[in-house]
C-alpha cells in the first residue's frame, strides 16, 4: 500500500509536469488495466523506474524508453506528442541541450560523422518510405488531393522557379541528398549542376542515377564538403543543410554562397527553422541529428547580410512539411517489421517516435520550415514578380527549353 501511494504521488508530479496537455500518464502494461480516461492519449509507463527516470530528465529519457519499449502510447502517438509539447520547458532540458552544443561540433572532420549516423544508415532503409527519388525534404502540395511523388516533383519545380533558372546556366547544389533536385534542375531546366554532399551512400546512388538517365555530361555529383566548393555559378541552392552545419559556421556558408554567385547571381535557402531562438530537442540531437541546430529567420541572415545579399523572397511551408512526413510515417508504418528485421525493436521504435514527432512540431508550430531566395546586389537576372511560382504553363516551356539545350549540346 505504501508503494502504491508513492506510484501516485510520482505520477502526480509527472501530470503536474505535462501542465495542461491533454494526455494521461498511466503506470503499468497489464492488458486488463483500462485508461482512467478513454476519450485522451495515455502514455503508460512500464513501472516505477520508468517514471522516475522520466520525471529526472523527460525529454532525453521519455524517447529512450519509448525506443526500448519501456514507455508506450494508446491511441494516436502524433496527438500524444502534440499534448506533451505544450508541456513546459525545464531547465534540465536547455542546460543539456547546451552541453550538447559543447561536444556537437561541426567541424569538417565532425560534419562527415554526423552526416554518416543519420544518412549512411542504408539507402534500402529510406526506400522503404520515401518517395521513388528518395527526396527526402519537404514536398509541396498545390492542393489536398495531391499525392507525395507528386507533391515532390511540385517542389522541386518550385524550388526551380523561384531560381527562375535557364537554360544554359550552372548550379552548385550544397548537400544534395540522393540527387533528386540536381538531376531535375539538369533534366527539364536545361541548366549544368555541379553538387556537393559527403554522404558516400547517397552520392553513389546519385551517380547511378545521372548514369541511368543519361545525364552524366550535365550533372556532377562531387563527395566533398560544401566548404570546398570554389568555382564561380549563376546560381546556388541548399536544400534540407543550413539545419546540419551549426550556428558558429554560418560565416563559412556565407563566404562559399559569396565566392559562388558573388553580386551578380541569385540562390536559394530551404531549412527547417523555428520561430523563437530555442534549442533544438535534446533527443534529435543525441539520437538522430547530431549537431543539428534550427534558426530563426533573423539567425538565419547572419549567412547573408555580412556579404549584402538582397532577399527577394520568404515562405513559410511548415504545413507542407506536416503533410510530408504524415506520408513517411504512414508507409513507415506498413514496413515496420522489417525495419525491426534489420535494425532490431529499438531502432524501430526510435524512427518511428522521431517522424510521429516531427509531424508534431511541425503541426503545433515548434517547427517551422523556411525558403528564403536571395540574389547579390548587381544581379540582372530576377523576375519582375512572383507570377511565374504559380504559373501552370511555366514547366512545359521551361521543359521545352530544356530539351533544345539538350539537343544543340
Amino acid at each position: 500500500m505504501p508503494h502504491k501511494g508513492l506510484d501516485r504521488r510520482l505520477l502526480s508530479s509527472i501530470h503536474h509536469l505535462a501542465g495542461s496537455a491533454r494526455v494521461r500518464m498511466e503506470l503499468g502494461f497489464s492488458p486488463r488495466q483500462m485508461s482512467l480516461c478513454p476519450t485522451l492519449p495515455v502514455v503508460r509507463l512500464k513501472d516505477r523506474k520508468t517514471l522516475l527516470a522520466v520525471l529526472l530528465n523527460p525529454e532525453m529519457n521519455f524517447g529512450d524508453l519509448y525506443s526500448q519499449g519501456d514507455i508506450d502510447v494508446e491511441g494516436d502517438l502524433v496527438k500524444a506528442l502534440e499534448a506533451l509539447y505544450h508541456a513546459p520547458n525545464r531547465l534540465i532540458t536547455r542546460l543539456i541541450s547546451r552541453w550538447l552544443g559543447w561536444i556537437q561540433s561541426c567541424g569538417l572532420s565532425a560534419a562527415r560523422k554526423n552526416i554518416h549516423h543519420h544518412y549512411d544508415i542504408s539507402t534500402d532503409f529510406y526506400k522503404l518510405w520515401l518517395d521513388p527519388k528518395l527526396v527526402y525534404t519537404c514536398a509541396y502540395f498545390p492542393d489536398e488531393n495531391t499525392g507525395l511523388e507528386d507533391a515532390q516533383k511540385a517542389k522541386l519545380d518550385l524550388v526551380c522557379r523561384k531560381l527562375w533558372l535557364q537554360p544554359g546556366e550552372t548550379v552548385v547544389e550544397a548537400g544534395c541528398g540522393w540527387g533528386a533536385l540536381s538531376l531535375h534542375m539538369a533534366r527539364e531546366y536545361g541548366v549544368r549542376v555541379k553538387a556537393f554532399n559527403i554522404s558516400h551512400e547517397q552520392i553513389a546512388f546519385a551517380r547511378e542515377q545521372a548514369k541511368l538517365e543519361g545525364l552524366e555530361s550535365r550533372v556532377e555529383f562531387i563527395e566533398d564538403d560544401y566548404r570546398n566548393i570554389a568555382a564561380h555559378y549563376d546560381a546556388f541552392v541548399s536544400v534540407g543543410m543550413l539545419e546540419h552545419i551549426g550556428r558558429e559556421h554560418y560565416e563559412e556558408l556565407g563566404n562559399v554562397i559569396r565566392r559562388s554567385i558573388g553580386d551578380t547571381g541569385r540562390g536559394l535557402l530551404h531549412f527547417i527553422g523555428k520561430s523563437q531562438p530555442q534549442p533544438f530537442s535534446v533527443w534529435i540531437r543525441k539520437r538522430i541529428f547530431p549537431g543539428a541546430y534550427t534558426p530563426t529567420l533573423r539567425e538565419a541572415m547572419d549567412v547573408l547580410e555580412p556579404h549584402d545579399f538582397s532577399v527577394l523572397d520568404v515562405e513559410n511551408l511548415r504545413m507542407h512539411y506536416a503533410r510530408t512526413i504524415e506520408f513517411w510515417l504512414q508507409r513507415y508504418e506498413r514496413h515496420f517489421e522489417q525495419v525491426v528485421e534489420r535494425f532490431g525493436p529499438t531502432f524501430a521504435r526510435m524512427w518511428r517516435l522521431y517522424l510521429a514527432g516531427s509531424i508534431a512540431g511541425f503541426r503545433v508550430g515548434t517547427l517551422q520550415l523556411f525558403q528564403i531566395v536571395l540574389a547579390g546586389r548587381a544581379c540582372k537576372s530576377q523576375p519582375w514578380t512572383r507570377a511565374q511560382l504559380y504559373n501552370n504553363n511555366a514547366t512545359e516551356q521551361d521543359s521545352q527549353d530544356a530539351q533544345w539545350i539538350r539537343a544543340t549540346s
